[in-house]
């Protein structure tokens, strides 16, 4: 039984991960025997290998200026579970999470019963909760992110309004697929027959697999610099400028606080997103919106600037390519600063990888520490990894090395000089404890 909160987390996280044999007819049938509540939500379908969040973020904020009431469905959450279904970007209460648990339990408890393998696992049962929620009319439109891949994603049973593929890059290759077209197709699984896809900045090769599959699904789509555009003017104040223009729209100017150039591509995304849903709803594109939707969005966890002084930064860079953006972004805006990068990572990423890329910096110096990963996944061991990297760069940038993270935290951030960066970053699960510490910090200082 349900009866609290705690209990309801405790339920919800209790279950298992992932099946051996992926396949969405378990998500259906789940659906099914809650009336399918998937079928009453009008929805924003969100896939991409990184950029989902962002997008996600710009899209509703866009959509909110328009007087829209927008659901979002996200993944993970950074500070309370309770941030994975939000309105209008406020999390929805522990009354309703508590709600929701105890009405899909005795669904999972009969389907535990009668599947041979058994019952929903953990992310069906919270995208079951969320389409339970939104069914209820809670908002106007639902902006939903893809947990992992797409095609067998528990999310793709909807029937999306628009479909959207931010980014195509390495991460999760041992289910995705050891190449990016192998990649790219399990992301396109999230393309229905004639339902409009919005592509963003995507290699040649897993392009063209996407191109393929709307084509084969006869789905309108919209690439990134080909059918719409962006162009960065750089960045002044924390605050990046970049243009967005398209065919029969006019060139607008825009600036975000999210900044890098795949933040502005992540816009673009979210703006071409909006124009499309509009246009196919029958409804004005309003250029204000883009404006104000755009320069007001905020992402926790996306290059954020949690201290000014001294400057401490949170990036949940996770992944190979998300790295490889960081790196680009710090070398063309940061590189006269002395940055000092703290590194945890998950052990089943390419922990050593993302440390070289990092290294490549010429004004970084990194320590890397670990934390406590989610559920069974095992942080990397940062002596390990240390051995790995210097015995491949020779070049002695990580600095120092801590069994502990808030020890970690506490020296670094105390070694720091006036005119340094303090960057954090490895996982999304090791930035959201990091913030937590720092900010409870912070408060029990004033």
């Amino acid at each position: 039984m349900i009866d609290t909160y705690t209990q309801a987390l405790d339920f919800i996280h209790g279950r298992t991960k992932l099946k051996k044999i992926p396949t969405l007819k378990r998500m259906r049938r789940f659906l099914d025997e809650l009336g399918a509540p998937d079928k009453r939500v009008r929805a924003i379908h969100i896939a991409g290998t990184n950029g989902k969040g962002s997008t996600l973020a710009f899209l509703r904020n866009i959509l909110q200026q328009d007087g829209l009431t927008v659901g979002s469905f996200t993944s993970p959450f950074l500070i309370r579970f309770n941030e994975r279904i939000s309105v209008n970007g406020v999390p929805i209460s522990d009354a309703d999470i508590t709600r929701l648990a105890q009405q899909v339990y005795p669904i999972v408890v009969k389907l535990d019963d009668e599947l041979a393998e058994g019952g929903p696992t953990e992310f069906e049962i919270i995208t079951a909760m969320m389409f339970s929620y939104f069914s209820e009319g809670h908002a106007d439109i639902v902006l939903i992110e893809v947990g992992l891949g797409g095609l067998l994603d528990s999310t793709n049973v909807i029937i999306p309004k628009v479909s959207v593929i931010t980014t195509i890059g390495w991460d999760h290759m041992h289910i995705l697929g050891d190449t990016l077209p192998k990649i790219a197709y399990q992301k396109a699984g999230i393309i229905k027959d004639r339902v409009p896809v919005v592509v963003g900045k995507i290699p040649t090769e897993p392009l063209a697999v996407i191109k393929h599959v709307a084509e084969v699904k006869h789905s309108p789509i919209d690439i990134l610099g080909t059918d719409f555009h962006v162009t960065d003017t750089g960045v002044t104040g924390w605050h990046q400028g970049f243009t967005f223009s398209a065919a029969k729209f006019p060139k607008i100017s825009l600036q975000t606080s999210l900044i890098g150039d795949y933040q502005t591509d992540n816009a673009a995304v979210a703006i071409q997103a909006y124009r499309v849903y509009c246009q196919n709803q029958d409804l004005p594109v309003n250029q204000e919106s883009i404006q104000r939707g755009i320069s007001q969005t905020k992402w926790a966890g996306r290059f954020e600037k949690i201290s000014e002084h001294p400057t401490v930064v949170i990036d949940g860079a996770h992944n190979i390519s998300a790295v490889d953006e960081v790196v680009k972004l710090l070398d063309s805006d940061f590189h006269d600063k002395k940055i000092t990068i703290l590194m945890g990572i998950l052990a089943d990423k390419q922990a050593d990888k993302m440390v070289e890329k990092m290294a490549t910096v010429p004004n970084v110096s990194i320590v890397l520490t670990r934390f406590s990963g989610p559920g069974k996944r095992a942080a990397a061991d940062p002596k390990k990894l240390e051995k790995i990297v210097d015995s491949k760069t020779g070049n002695g940038t990580v600095t120092a090395v801590f069994s502990d993270w808030q020890r970690a935290t506490d020296t670094v951030y105390g070694q720091l000089s006036s005119d340094g960066i303090l960057l954090i970053t490895g996982s999304l699960y090791f930035i959201s404890d990091v913030r937590k510490y720092l900010l409870s910090k912070s408060a029990n200082c004033k």
